[in-house]
């Protein structure tokens, strides 16, 4: 799990810098007005709803962006965004997965298809990768929320299944119906969360030198640059020294 869980530091820090900020909220804002559309306007009473709330609100999303999504929701603005699912494979065979919210799937199709080729990997059937992961909830606290143990007993007393904690972070995963329950007793607990989320656990991985994990970040940098594509996740696992060198490159 080292693997997963360096990658989704990498993309904590990504998300926090500026210049990618415009486009993380328009993601962030494009998952609220679907799930405002999908059930009840009211975060109190749409779990989807509500976890998309509380992800943007850990991004630090503005309230005001939060109200517009919503509102747009309920006024029948926006697109009407269809969720499709891509798997495929990267370089050195690692598996990737990646959500899309599109408008046509005819341009995300051939988008996605062609940023798997142009970066050396290869576009799969649906179900092709997704064997190597669960579908999980994850929940992330930075590590000045308390130690180890004190995590720890906070995510059983909230049903969780298991806990991360390092350095930077704490990561409570729980199962992915849980999530709602689980992120409510847990913010009562230890307070508001830095994210929560559905996310892809990877149950097997694959190792990636440092040139490989290059060709990785490019082609993930490539497929979240992408308006219509909402997250990506891979099953790479590198040593330290490897993403010591990628921090420094």
């Amino acid at each position: 799990m080292a693997g997963h869980s360096k990658w989704a530091n990498i993309q904590h820090r990504k998300g926090r810098q500026d210049k990618l900020r415009s486009k993380l909220f328009s993601k962030l804002s494009k998952e609220i007005t679907v799930a405002a559309k999908m059930g009840d306007p009211d975060p109190e009473k749409n779990p989807r709803l509500r976890l998309a709330v509380k992800e943007a609100k850990g991004q630090s999303m503005p309230k005001d962006n939060i109200e517009r999504a919503i509102k747009k929701a309920v006024g029948g603005e926006g697109e009407a965004y269809e969720e499709i699912r891509y798997e495929g494979y990267g370089p050195n065979g690692v598996a990737v997965i990646v959500e899309t919210m599109t408008d046509n799937r005819n341009r995300t199709a051939s988008n996605v298809r062609s940023l798997f080729t142009k970066h050396g990997g290869n576009l799969g059937e649906t179900g092709s990768v997704g064997f190597m992961f669960d579908r999980k909830g994850a929940v992330r606290y930075p590590a000045t929320v308390g130690d180890a143990d004190t995590v720890m007993m906070a995510a059983i007393e909230a049903g969780a299944e298991d806990v991360e904690s390092g350095e930077e972070e704490h990561i409570i995963w729980c199962a992915d119906t849980d999530l709602n329950e689980v992120s409510n007793a847990l913010e009562a607990a230890l307070g508001e969360s830095e994210s929560t989320k559905l996310v892809w656990r990877p149950t097997t991985t694959t190792e990636m030198g440092f040139e490989e994990m290059q060709k990785l970040m490019r082609l993930m940098d490539a497929l979240e640059d992408d308006d219509d594509v909402q997250t990506v996740t891979t099953n790479f696992e590198a040593s330290d020294a490897v993403m010591a060198q990628l921090d420094e490159a």
